[in-house]
């Protein structure tokens, strides 16, 4: 087979051509994320709060799903690397069977466990009505035990990327989105024959789009060529095969599950102070997926070049990718922070915003806004570890800003009232950039400066 185009091409040329379609699709995801909770908003701030004491939930299915992707796509990437392509091939199919394994865990959950959590996040706190808890279970029971469509279709997603093609994975990504954006104000407001179902209607469209994103997804994997081959004929598991999906994907899984913990317990502090203070950290997660997605897709189209390139023993062009991608993120980011800071009451006033609201949501965008180019560094340092197979290091990265730190600074400055709170993102951050750096470095001495590079 000719040389892979992530071995050849020049960097900036590939990171773009790799990382733009990505990059769009996150952006169209983003989009719906607002979209959709500006739906809800014309429900009132009730219906808001209850879909942001799920969102934690939702995120976790994502970190699963995503951190599966993340195990078998950096996989797959190293095995193209050293022209393993049956054993590429064989890691895609077991991403598809981890996917379906994974979908019944969550939805035993979704059926089980729904009303619990919910109560439990209201605990503690005097003012929460009846009607944020009863839209919360409804909300969460759909998109968890409906949950399927993402699990397979993000497998599939995160293999392609795998090969170097990002095309199609932006157009699985952006029928879900469109799908979803159609059909929230169906099932919300009704439509024709079908009634209005309010916030349990938002939970339907959203899993109806993952479902057809999925349905298109498998036709694609299983019609076209790709440097892999999708086929479950003459499948045989192999635990040898899980494990090394896993060494990568189980760090990235509890990485991301950190950030549903965080949320979980930030809404917990927020809830007694006020619910009000949930709705915009809601609101606030919303908004700045505008900042971060793009981010995100940059990642995606960046991990594959460094594993490739890791497995191909060619230094100059990891530590080039590294480099390029960091700059193209902090670029980014500061784009990010200088419209937060600007904009704060034009962005929460997408969402209907009251007095009360305006009033805890605008200093709330501006402080935490600040900490967002210290984590395009800290994202790109987590990529380039997760493509070289030390995903721990990721995991050990995010869990030192996201539990170690930001939730204990967090309970402490709520005792000075609920503007404090906000502080304890940049001051979180900072404090993980540094150790990330840190980790880099000796990564970077042990592992890539002996690396030879190839011509």
């Amino acid at each position: 087979m000719k040389e892979n185009k992530m071995g050849t091409m020049p960097m900036t040329k590939l990171i773009f051509s790799m990382s733009l379609p990505a990059m769009f699709s996150m952006l169209i995801q983003a989009l719906y994320n607002i979209v959709d909770s500006i739906f809800v908003s014309f429900l009132g701030e009730n219906a808001l709060t209850a879909v942001s004491l799920v969102y934690p939930m939702q995120m976790l299915i994502i970190s699963f799903a995503v951190g599966t992707g993340v195990g078998v796509n950096s996989l797959i990437s190293r095995r193209l690397g050293e022209k393993e392509y049956d054993e590429a091939s064989h890691a895609a199919n077991h991403g598809l069977v981890l996917g379906f394994i994974t979908w019944i865990i969550f939805a035993l959950i979704g059926i089980f466990f729904t009303k619990p959590f919910i109560s439990s996040m209201a605990k503690g706190a005097s003012d929460v009505s009846a009607d944020i808890i009863n839209w919360g279970v409804d909300y969460m029971w759909v998109v968890m035990v409906f949950s399927f469509g993402v699990f397979i279709e993000v497998s599939i997603e995160k293999s392609i990327q795998a090969t170097g093609n990002m095309l199609y994975p932006m157009i699985f990504q952006l029928i879900g989105a469109v799908i979803n954006l159609i059909f929230d104000p169906i099932f919300i407001f009704g439509f024709g024959f079908i009634p209005a179902m309010g916030v349990k209607g938002a939970a339907i469209a959203t899993v109806m789009g993952q479902i057809i994103a999925m349905f298109y997804a498998l036709y694609i994997a299983l019609k076209k060529d790709f440097h892999v081959k999708f086929t479950l004929k003459n499948f045989k598991f192999r635990l040898k095969t899980v494990k090394d999906i896993y060494v990568v994907g189980i760090p990235s899984i509890v990485m991301q599950s950190i950030a549903s913990v965080l949320i979980t317990f930030l809404n917990k502090i927020l809830i007694v102070l006020t619910p009000t203070a949930v709705t915009v950290l809601g609101v606030y997660y919303k908004l700045q997926s505008f900042v971060f997605m793009p981010v995100f897709g940059l990642t995606q189209g960046v991990m594959p070049i460094m594993g490739y390139n890791y497995g191909a023993r060619n230094r100059k062009r990891l530590v080039d990718a590294v480099k390029k991608g960091t700059i193209i993120a902090a670029v980014i980011m500061a784009v990010g922070t200088a419209i937060f800071s600007l904009f704060p009451r034009q962005l929460l006033m997408i969402f209907n915003a009251k007095p009360d609201m305006l009033e805890i949501g605008m200093p709330a965008l501006r402080i935490i806004s600040l900490n967002f180019i210290p984590a395009a560094i800290g994202i790109m340092f987590g990529t380039f570890f997760q493509a070289i197979g030390k995903g721990v290091y990721s995991l050990t990265v995010s869990f030192l800003r996201q539990i170690v730190l930001i939730l204990p600074v967090a309970k402490f400055l709520s005792q000075f009232g609920v503007i404090n709170v906000w502080f304890a993102f940049p001051i979180a951050e900072s404090f993980s950039l540094i150790f990330c750096i840190f980790m880099y470095m000796n990564v970077y001495k042990k592992q890539i400066k002996t690396m030879q590079t190839s011509v």
